[in-house]
């Protein structure tokens, strides 16, 4: 029946089959291109471009890539042009791609579970050291960065890497990123259940594989049987989340549909429990239906959370189990609240083998390669053959014996890398930031080491869990929506009337099983000048206020404006 004025219904029925066509959704057969990202993507996978990168643009320099290729099928290879120097906040959003762009290239290795021997963390600091200017950030998805990168020098970038058992292979782009992991797993003593094979299996049979080289947008795993909860599964497209069942014994409740940014959301369970050695074919029944059903005709809409969003997890679970695993998942329990708040494993720790963990705290994420090479050089020299990276910029040594746990503490201290940090430096964490991103809009890693210093010295006693994320613009990529002091980059005034560098304020964001985001009180911006003396007020005022055992994050939802301001 044709839809008109005199049937509301027909009409309502239109729009709605309208819309959905609109999004270019795979399965309802809508394949034709409807922007310039699905275009490029349907005339060559991402994944082709490494010839082209080994056998013309290393040899022919940077003015020979396609266009195409560097801003975009080369973020399947891991690499981004970084922000040309000296041009200020001001212009991010003004100039056009071209002009942002430097002739070097952030390259991120990726690293599945935060897993790394000695070898190849040393490798990881040399390449640093020889290729990237000294550079080599510890990322909040537990990979490295480096900056200042030469195409001409990404192939024997790769052999060195692959040599050792890494790759940069799907670390950006439209594609699986790399899986977050315990960094603990098989070693803590609290573990639910060891995730690793689970990791080491969805890498061997999926990464680098054309069947999920296609997606709408990037699509984030986490995958961690600690209950510590400590990979931040709440914000993930994914995450399996070890749980014991009554009758099935340890396996994993599973998570869908999280994600930060300009439009955050938390995961959703669809109260499935899946076992160890299913993970991988339940994680490529997801992937399959964001590939198949997720929305490509918006990059603002792209991501996996709105199409959750708009099915709702009953919905979700139902296309899983029917149409990519053609069986019925087994209902489980939710997994238990945390029994610490701390989730970083920072400190010393026993394992279950009677050795011990250390982990320590660098500035910000900030490392540089002759210090990664330190460490691998300490954990070997202290016993150990194994490092992690975790969510939260931090880094761990495995397997020490009792008796070199004090020296390696010590050692690591020498280096400015605490296994003993304040509330502040283990619990800040800064973005990259305007110094090499081209999103970014205001500084960020500095501004967080500074501020860690001047918190130190002014509130030395403070000592309750904090986190202050730093963030230079409003992607989210240091999480400022879900930390208790988020802080989102911008321009602001100050009180001459000047336009500098500042930051709008998000209060009282978590992660856990009472995973919230942020306040953010109407016209509460700081500059980042005045960003110390503001953090001091506010965290003042939270102790003065607080009841017993109060978390900041529950103070600042109750708090009034003024407490806040």
């Amino acid at each position: 029946m044709a839809a008109t004025p005199q049937n509301p219904a027909a009409a309502t029925s239109r729009r709605k089959v309208s819309r959905h066509r609109g999004e270019g959704q795979w399965a309802a057969g809508h394949h034709t291109p409807l922007n310039g990202n699905e275009q490029f993507k349907k005339d060559d996978d991402g994944l082709n471009v490494r010839t082209r990168i080994e056998t013309i643009y290393s040899k022919r320099g940077f003015d020979s890539i396609d266009p195409n290729d560097l801003r975009g099928r080369m973020r399947w290879w891991g690499l981004y042009t970084q922000r040309k120097p000296g041009i200020d906040g001001g212009k991010t959003a003004i100039l056009e791609p071209e002009e942002l762009d430097d002739k070097y290239f952030m390259l991120r290795v990726r690293i599945d579970g935060g897993r790394l021997t000695t070898e190849q963390l040393r490798v990881i600091g040399e390449i640093s050291q020889e290729f990237a200017r000294g550079t080599a950030d510890l990322t909040d998805r537990q990979n490295v960065q480096y900056h200042w990168i030469r195409i001409e020098d990404v192939p024997e970038i790769w052999n060195r890497l692959e040599a050792v058992g890494l790759s940069t292979t799907e670390a950006c782009g439209d594609t699986p990123r790399t899986i977050l992991g315990s960094p603990v797993a098989g070693i803590a003593e609290d573990e639910i259940i060891d995730g690793s094979a689970a990791v080491e299996e969805i890498s061997r049979r999926f990464i680098g594989s054309k069947e999920f080289s296609n997606l709408p947008r990037k699509f984030k795993t986490a995958i961690s049987g600690s209950p510590l909860l400590d990979v931040a599964h709440e914000i993930n497209d994914v995450a399996f989340v070890g749980v014991e069942h009554p009758e099935h014994g340890p396996g994993f409740d599973l998570w869908v549909g999280g994600g930060l940014s300009t439009n955050p959301k938390i995961g959703v369970r669809l109260g499935a429990w899946v076992p160890l050695d299913e993970v991988p074919d339940v994680w490529a029944g997801v992937i399959g239906i964001f590939r198949d059903y997720g929305y490509r005709r918006l990059r603002t809409r792209a991501r996996l959370k709105f199409l959750v969003a708009d099915w709702g997890p009953e919905k979700f679970r139902r296309v899983l189990e029917d149409e990519y695993l053609e069986r019925t998942l087994v209902d489980g329990p939710a997994p238990a609240a945390p029994v610490e708040r701390w989730r970083d494993h920072v400190g010393v720790h026993r394992q279950q083998d009677g050795r011990f963990y250390v982990g320590f705290a660098p500035r910000v994420g900030r490392v540089d390669g002759a210090t990664l090479t330190k460490i691998a050089e300490l954990a070997e020299a202290h016993g150990s053959g194994r490092v992690r990276t975790t969510v939260e910029q931090k880094m761990i040594v495995l397997d020490v014996e009792e008796g070199q746990v004090g020296s390696l503490v010590d050692a690591l201290e020498a280096l400015d890398l605490t296994a003993k940090p304040s509330a502040f430096r283990r619990g800040t964490m800064a973005c990259t930031g305007i110094e090499y991103c081209k999103l970014a809009i205001v500084e960020t890693k500095q501004r967080g080491s500074a501020l860690i210093d001047e918190l130190e010295r002014r509130i030395p006693e403070f000592d309750e869990p904090i986190t202050i994320n730093i963030n230079g613009c409003p992607n989210a990529c240091a999480r400022i929506q879900v930390a208790d002091i988020g802080l989102k980059g911008q321009l602001v005034l100050n009180d001459r009337g000047e336009q500098v560098e500042g930051f709008q304020v998000h209060l009282g964001g978590a992660l856990g099983l009472e995973a919230a985001f942020g306040r953010k009180v109407r016209g509460l911006k700081v500059t980042s000048e005045e960003l110390p003396d503001y953090v001091e007020r506010v965290l003042k005022r939270f102790q003065d206020e607080r009841e017993d055992g109060e978390r900041f994050a529950v103070w600042a939802t109750r708090a009034s404006e003024e407490a806040l301001s």
